[in-house]
C-alpha cells in the first residue's frame, strides 16, 4: 500500500521542509514555489579533529572519589568532582551543514500546491500551477550511486537562477555544466567538494557565482558532495568523477527504488481508520486529534511507523556511519547538541526499530562505528583513564572515536559503550547467526565486559559497585535541612546494575556459544553474583540510586532505571515485585510531568509496551503525535531530534509483536481500537511474522523462519501458549478466530 506523507505548503522553517537521504548525504528541500532553499549535509563535514583527551591522572582521582563514597563522605563528592576532575573534561565539536542551494524563479499566484514524501518509494515530490503554467519537482538520493537527484519540470519555457551558499567556501567554479564548490569546516579546517551536475534542455550561463539557466522546460539536478575525511586530497576530482557518471535520470530513479524499496517493503503495519483522513494534509491530522481529545487517527500511527523506516533506510546503510541526533540532516555549522552521537539513549534509541521492523542490514552502519571507531578509541581510554582491560566510551561521542568524559559532571558516565553492545546482541538474537557473533560482535562484547571486570569495586556491603557515575542526566537531593543540595555523581545507580549484569549475562552467553575464553568467562560469572540487586523504595517504585534519595526534578525526561524493562528484559511479568515497582516508577514521572521531550515519548511507548498495558501505550502515541511531532513528522525535543522518530516507530510495533520473554507475543499491548494487520515484522529466533486482527484479537497469522524450529506463540486473551513447528523457509498460517 502507498504510503504518502502529505502537505499542501512550502516549509516555513528547516524543521518542516522535506528529507531526503541515502545514508551518507541528505537534502532538505522547503518545496517554496519561488525561492527554493535546499540544504545539504554529509555525514563526515564534521568540526574538530582526532586528538588525544585521555588523562593519565584521571584513575588516582577517581579512586580519591572512592575513597570519599567509603568514607561516608557522599554530599562532598560533587564538590571535589567538580574541583580536580572537570578541567580535563572537553566538549566536541559540531556536525556541520554542507550548504544551500537556493534556487529563484519568477514571483506568480500559485494554486493546487503538494508537497508530498512518497515513503513507499523514497521519492518526494512537489507540485503546483504558477500563473497557468504546471511545476513538478521531484528529488530523492541514491544509496548505490551516491548522488541526490532533483528534477524540475515545466509545462511551458521558464528560468530559473540556482546559486550554492555557505560559510567558509574557498572557490565557486562552473566548467563543463558542472557547478562547483569547494569549502571547509570551521575548526579542524577540512576540506569537501559539492559538484551540481545539470542537464537541461534551456540555455546555461554562470555570473558571480550564479548558474542561470534560461528557456527551459526539463532541467535535472545530480548532486554529489566527497569530503577529505573520506577521500584525501582527492576528493574534488571523485565528486566530479561521480558526477560524470550521472547521465539518465529515469535510469537513476528505477535503480534507486529497486534498491529502497528492497528494504522498505519487508514490513508494514497497517491499522482499519477512516480513509477520509489520507486526503487531509499531516498538519491537519494532527490537528484534529490536538483538538478533540476523542478524536482517534490510527492511520496516523501506521503513517508514523513507515516514516521511522523512511528515515532510517535514509540516514543508516551499510558502509556509512550511523543515523546521528538528526539523522543525516543538519541546518548550519552548529546544530543542536552538535548532532553529536549521544550514548546515553539517544544513538541507542535509532536503532531500537531496526530489527523489528527487518531492516537489519541498517544496524551494520552502527556495528562498523562501533568496531572502527569507539572499541580502539575505548581501548585506549580504559587503559589511560582508568588503568583498566577493555574499551569504555562515556555519554557521546563524534566521527573522530571520542570516548572520555564530555561537556560536565554528567559526561562521568562510562556506560554508553555497554548500552552499545546489547545491540550487537540483540542482532544476533534475530539472527540466530553465529558468524556474526563471531566475527563482527564478539571482540566489542569482550572488551566492553572486561572493562567492567576491572573497573567495579567493592563497597562496604561487599557488593561490586560502579562509581563515580551517575543515572543520566538526573540529580538527586543528599544532605537534610540546610545541608540539603542537589548532587549528580553517585555509586551503582540502578542503571549501571542494570546495563552492567545484562551485558556480562549475554557476554556469558557468547562464551558458551563460542567457546573462546574460559577464564574470561569464569571472571565475568563471579563479577556477575557480586552486583548488587535492583530494589524498591518508600513510594512503592524502583530506587533510582542505591539510596531512596528525593529529586529535585521527579518529572525528569530520563527513566533510566527503567533500562531492565525497555531496552532490556530483565524486569517482566516473571519478576512481578520488579514490574509493579516499575509500573510505579513511570507513574510517578507521569504525575510530575515527565515525557515532556519527544524521545522520553517515544521511550514511554515501548515501556508501557512491555507492561502490556494497551491503553497506555495508545495514550503515549497519542501524545507523541500531539505534543512532540512536527507538520512533516518530524520528532520534536524541541528542536528537531530524530531519536524520537525512531523510538516511536519501534514502540508502535512493540505494541503489535513482543518476542524477548522466551515467546513471541502477537498484540501484546493493544486495546480494542487495534484492527489492522502488519507483515514482515521480525520476531527473535529469526522469525517473519505476519498478522490479521480486529478490535484488538488476532484472528489470524503467518510464521517463517529459515531456521527449522519449533516456537510458542501467545495471544490475548489466552494464557496457554500455541506450539508452531517452522519448516526451514516455509510460511506456517494459523487461524486463531
Amino acid at each position: 500500500m502507498k504510503q504518502i506523507l502529505h502537505m499542501n505548503n512550502p516549509a516555513d522553517c528547516w524543521e518542516n521542509a522535506s528529507p531526503i537521504g541515502n545514508g551518507s548525504m541528505g537534502a532538505m528541500l522547503f518545496g517554496d514555489p519561488v525561492g527554493e532553499k535546499i540544504y545539504l549535509s554529509e555525514e563526515t563535514i564534521w568540526s574538530g579533529e582526532k586528538h588525544d583527551s585521555t588523562d593519565p591522572s584521571f584513575r588516582k582521582k577517581i579512586d580519591l572519589l572512592r575513597k570519599m563514597h567509603l568514607e561516608g563522605k557522599d554530599a562532598e563528592i560533587d564538590d571535589k568532582a567538580q574541583e580536580i576532575l572537570t578541567e580535563n573534561i572537553e566538549c566536541i565539536r559540531s556536525l556541520e551543514y554542507a550548504g544551500i542551494l537556493a534556487i529563484k524563479t519568477e514571483p506568480g499566484d500559485v494554486t493546487d500546491y503538494s508537497r508530498d514524501l512518497d515513503l513507499s518509494e523514497g521519492i518526494l515530490q512537489i507540485r503546483y500551477t504558477k500563473d497557468g503554467v504546471k511545476y513538478m519537482r521531484e528529488a530523492f538520493s541514491a544509496y548505490a550511486e551516491e548522488v541526490t537527484a532533483i528534477r524540475l519540470t515545466s509545462s511551458a519555457k521558464t528560468d530559473f537562477t540556482l546559486k550554492y551558499f555557505r560559510e567558509n567556501t574557498d572557490e565557486v567554479s562552473f566548467k563543463d555544466n558542472v557547478l562547483y564548490a569547494a569549502a571547509h569546516t570551521a575548526y579542524g579546517n577540512h576540506a569537501f567538494s559539492v559538484g551540481v551536475k545539470f542537464i537541461t534542455d534551456g540555455g546555461v550561463s554562470f555570473k558571480d557565482g550564479a548558474v542561470t539557466v534560461k528557456a527551459q522546460s526539463h532541467t535535472v539536478l545530480f548532486i554529489s558532495i566527497t569530503t577529505q575525511f573520506n577521500f584525501g586530497a582527492d576528493h574534488k576530482a571523485i565528486c566530479l568523477d561521480i558526477l560524470s557518471e550521472a547521465e539518465d535520470y529515469d535510469e537513476l530513479k528505477d535503480s534507486h527504488i529497486d534498491d529502497y524499496t528492497a528494504l522498505f517493503d519487508r514490513s508494514e503495519i497497517l491499522f482499519d481508520h477512516d480513509k477520509a483522513l489520507d486526503g487531509l494534509t499531516v498538519g491537519e491530522r494532527l490537528k484534529r486529534l490536538k483538538d478533540d481529545d476523542t478524536a482517534e487517527d490510527m492511520g496516523l500511527a501506521a503513517l508514523y511507523f513507515a516514516f521511522g523506516k523512511y528515515l532510517l533506510i535514509s540516514s543508516s546503510r551499510e558502509g556509512t556511519l550511523p543515523a546521528n541526533l538528526q539523522g543525516v540532516w543538519a541546518e548550519k555549522m552548529e546544530n543542536p547538541w552538535n548532532a553529536d552521537y549521544h550514548t546515553n539513549i539517544n544513538l541507542q534509541m535509532n536503532y531500537w526499530p531496526a530489527e523489528v521492523a527487518n531492516l537489519g542490514e541498517c544496524h551494520m552502519a552502527l556495528f562498523d562505528y562501533m568496531n572502527e571507531y569507539l572499541l580502539p578509541s575505548g581501548r585506549v581510554t580504559a587503559q589511560k583513564n582508568y588503568k583498566c582491560r577493555g574499551t569504555v566510551t562515556h555519554h557521546l561521542s563524534d566521527i573522530y572515536g571520542f570516548t572520555t568524559p564530555a561537556d560536565g559532571l554528567w559526561g562521568i558516565w562510562p556506560m554508553g559503550g555497554a548500552w552499545l553492545a546489547y545491540h550487537m546482541w540483540e542482532h544476533y538474537l534475530f539472527t540466530r547467526d553465529e558468524d556474526f557473533l563471531r566475527e563482527t560482535a564478539y571482540e566489542y562484547i569482550r572488551d566492553a565486559a572486561l572493562f567492567f571486570m576491572d573497573y567495579l569495586f567493592e563497597d562496604k556491603d561487599g557488593k561490586l559497585v560502579t562509581g563515580p557515575s551517575m543515572s543520566p542526566e538526573n540529580e538527586y537531593y543528599i544532605g537534610e535541612g540546610e545541608n540539603r543540595k542537589e548532587a549528580y555523581l553517585t555509586f551503582a545507580p540502578a542503571m549501571d546494575t542494570e546495563i552492567i549484569s545484562g551485558l556480562l549475562e549475554f557476554y556469558i552467553e557468547t562464551e558458551n556459544l563460542l567457546r573462546i575464553s574460559p577464564e574470561n568467562q569464569a571472571q565475568a560469572e563471579r563479577t556477575l553474583a557480586q552486583l548488587p540487586p535492583l530494589t524498591v523504595g518508600k513510594h512503592g517504585q524502583l530506587m533510582e540510586w542505591r539510596e531512596d534519595y528525593d529529586e529535585p526534578e521527579p518529572g525528569h525526561r530520563h527513566i533510566s532505571h527503567a533500562f531492565a524493562l525497555y531496552p532490556d528484559c530483565a524486569i517482566t511479568e516473571q519478576t512481578p515485585e520488579l514490574f509493579a515497582a516499575i509500573r510505579k516508577t513511570l507513574e510517578r514521572r507521569l504525575s510530575c510531568g515527565g515525557g515532556h521531550t519527544g524521545w522520553s515519548r517515544a521511550w514511554l511507548i515501548n515501556l508501557a509496551a512491555r507492561l502490556k498495558d494497551g491503553d497506555m501505550a495508545y495514550e503515549h502515541i497519542r501524545a507523541l503525535l500531539t505534543r512532540s511531532t512536527l507538520d512533516n513528522l518530524f520528532d520534536t525535543h524541541p528542536p528537531f531530534q530524530i531519536d524520537g522518530n525512531f523510538g516511536g516507530a519501534a514502540g508502535i510495533a512493540e505494541t503489535l509483536l513482543q518476542s524477548h520473554e522466551g515467546f513471541i507475543a502477537l498484540l501484546p499491548a493493544a486495546t480494542a481500537r487495534y484492527s489492522g494487520s502488519f507483515s514482515g515484522l521480525k520476531a527473535r529466533g529469526n522469525v517473519t511474522v505476519s498478522a490479521v486482527f480486529k478490535n484488538g484479537k488476532v484472528l489470524s497469522a503467518e510464521f517463517s523462519s529459515p531456521i527449522e524450529q519449533t516456537i510458542r506463540v501467545r495471544i490475548p486473551g489466552e494464557e496457554k501458549p500455541y506450539e508452531i513447528a517452522l519448516r526451514e523457509n516455509k510460511i506456517a498460517a494459523v487461524t486463531f478466530y
